[in-house]
């Protein structure tokens, strides 16, 4: 579905999408923006060719409910939404677009209420932060058939290939200078 992308860039600002829009990737997330920017950064991504991902619960002035990722598909026309809010996830299944659940594990009592909201929601993907939890990808990947992403505090090559070989179809990262390291392994 990422089309083999395995870094996602999290793009929080108009600097950082003129970096995104100049290189080879499809997918970036858009998050940290006002509602009131996004038609014209959705409209200059798909402009570029871009797929769109909405951080919905970061995007000031939206309601991060079903009601705001209604909303962002039908208005906005977005490629999926990444929430943490079962939900959200539930109007993206309806409405066939990606629907990334998010969720940080702390502990073992995290681990198993994020598996159980993933069990009833059925995303395409989780979004699992932080990434350095990579020990926990294997057991995650027998408890649900949703494809893996990683992400929060990325800080080196390294920890991305470690991400990936651990099980991560990608990492999302908003460090523009992983972005230029596609296809890792």
């Amino acid at each position: 579905m990422l089309n083999g992308q395995q870094i996602l860039p999290a793009i929080s600002n108009h600097q950082d999408l003129k970096k995104f829009l100049a290189l080879p990737l499809t997918y970036g997330i858009l998050m940290n923006f006002q509602l009131a920017q996004l038609p014209d950064l959705v409209k200059l991504m798909k402009e570029n060719h871009k797929k769109v991902l909405i951080h919905s619960e970061l995007i000031k002035g939206l309601s991060s409910d079903e009601f705001g990722a209604i909303y962002l598909i039908q208005t906005l026309n977005v490629d999926g939404i990444i929430s943490s809010k079962p939900k959200v996830i539930e109007v993206c299944n309806k409405r066939n677009v990606i629907g990334i659940l998010r969720f940080f594990l702390k502990d073992s009592i995290s681990l198993e209420q994020s598996l159980e909201l993933a069990r009833k929601t059925n995303p395409q993907y989780l979004e699992i932060l932080p990434a350095i939890s990579t020990d926990i990808i294997e057991e995650i990947k027998k408890e649900v058939s949703s494809k893996i992403l990683m992400g929060g505090l990325i800080r080196s090559k390294e920890q991305i290939t470690r991400c990936l070989k651990a099980g991560a179809c990608a990492v999302t990262t908003s460090n523009p200078d992983f972005w230029v390291m596609n296809k890792l392994i």
